[in-house]
């Protein structure tokens, strides 16, 4: 006997939605998740601008001073400083949400005029004429507050960063011009631009061609990598999504594997397995309306499936009211037949405890165990498959659930299962010699306490 459910159905329709989704705009939680992405970024982007403006501030404190007259006016301290305050409202304001794009762009002209405004400083600090400041190479940190924006996966905050720079700097040049009509300081001469402070027009076109094209490339490359984002995004929550319809290492070997999940991928393997039911459930659920007996059912699905998921087991199915549960490794010091046996104890110990639903239903279940090599793995049709293990050993643990009722028990396990368990564990009562529908060996089966439960 091999079980089934509808668990592959709610799987494919729930990729068919997600690529579905990935096609269209983002809304609802994945929109969300993009959201917080960027809020991250943002904040990343804010500290950036606190170290930079922290930096500046401790060079200029090194930095000599070459004012002489007091009457002079010291641009950078008051430039930083509107800098350092602009820096603490954009941390404030991100730890609070994600900035709206007008405080983005704000943000950006902000950091393009911190640094023209220190580069235009230089001549008066140095008393040179405005030329001077054209060969600062302070001019390099733009570059930095332009690649700051690709923290955002935004093209149009890089287009902006790219297009301030190359405008802030075209302006820092027509200042010499007007500066000094009558002397522009403009050359010709390589060697005299790098041995005075003679202004090479070639120079600075190379230097707004270079951020022209550092802009661009940053912006194709975010453009793309944008799209795989996305995706990531997707995939990150299909993966969650998928979480609750198969077990985390069938998740987990799909992601580490080159070949595509297909019928037929099965591996065999040691493992003990454990199929409950709830006793008596068909008379129950004729007392209520589907709705209460949903969630009934998924109140008692909720703690149970606790327990086993605790105790190393892996939910294989849920059918009706029936879970198939298997234990593949060692958990806790206790091998895989005596995690479903120490498993099924905690159950039982809980149903006497718990209530279920809206109704407060008291609950019992039959529990069978079995233990040896099962086969795990695909099975269904080229498009809709589920993960699930199988085999003899299967089967006779569906029929000890079963056979419970004839015996009088709560808790069934077989002579293999019995075998695998060291001794003083747990309680095992014989129950005699039994031979199940579809089986023609004669199978040992055993009753299971722990240890201080009295008999």
């Amino acid at each position: 006997m091999t079980l089934t459910t509808e668990n592959s159905k709610s799987t494919q329709d729930l990729h068919s939605r997600m690529t579905a989704t990935r096609a269209s705009q983002l809304t609802g939680r994945l929109k969300q998740s993009l959201i917080q992405h960027q809020a991250g970024s943002e904040r990343l982007v804010a500290w950036v601008q606190f170290f930079v403006v922290v930096t500046f501030s401790l060079l200029y404190s090194l930095a000599p001073k070459t004012f002489t007259s007091e009457a002079e006016f010291a641009p950078v301290p008051w430039v930083l400083g509107a800098y350092f305050s602009f820096t603490v409202l954009h941390l404030y304001v991100c730890y609070r949400r994600l900035p709206p794009d007008w405080f983005t762009y704000l943000s950006i002209a902000v950091d393009m005029a911190l640094i023209y405004v220190l580069i235009w400083s230089f001549h008066l600090q140095y008393m040179q004429p405005p030329s001077f400041y054209l060969k600062a190479p302070t001019l390099l940190y733009v570059f930095i507050f332009i690649a700051l924006r690709t923290l955002r996966f935004e093209v149009k905050f890089i287009l902006f960063a790219g297009g301030s720079a190359i405008f802030g700097w075209i302006l820092m040049i027509l200042y010499v011009f007007t500066a000094d009509p009558g002397n522009t300081m403009v050359t010709k001469d390589y060697v005299q631009y790098l041995t005075s402070n003679s202004m090479l027009l070639g120079a600075e076109f190379d230097k707004i061609i270079s951020m022209l094209i550092v802009t661009l490339v940053l912006a194709t490359a975010v453009h793309r990598s944008k799209r795989l984002l996305l995706n990531s995004i997707i995939e990150t929550r299909m993966a969650e999504d998928l979480s609750h319809f198969v077990p985390d290492q069938v998740l987990h070997d799909l992601s580490h594997s080159d070949d595509a999940p297909r019928a037929g991928q099965a591996s065999r393997f040691q493992a003990g397995v454990l199929f409950i039911d709830i006793a008596n459930f068909t008379s129950i659920s004729e007392k209520f309306s589907p709705e209460q007996l949903v969630s009934t059912l998924n109140d008692y699905f909720t703690e149970v499936g606790a327990i086993m998921e605790r105790n190393g087991g892996t939910i294989n199915q849920f059918q009706g009211d029936a879970i198939l549960a298997s234990f593949e490794q060692s958990h806790d010091g206790l091998n895989s037949s005596e995690c479903a046996i120490k498993t099924a104890l905690e159950i039982q110990q809980r149903l006497e405890q718990a209530r279920f639903g809206d109704q407060q239903l008291k609950l019992s279940s039959r529990i069978g165990i079995n233990s040896g090599e099962v086969v795990g793995g695909m099975m269904g049709s080229r498009n809709r498959l589920i993960y699930t293990v199988h085999g003899d050993v299967v089967n006779l643990a569906a029929r000890l659930e079963q056979h419970n009722k004839q015996v009088g028990s709560d808790i069934l396990v077989s002579r293999d299962t019995r075998l695998a368990c060291r001794d003083g564990l747990f309680e095992f009562h014989p129950e005699g010699e039994v031979k199940v529908k579809g089986r023609d060996a004669i199978t040992r089966i055993y009753s299971v306490k722990s240890p201080d439960t009295q008999s």
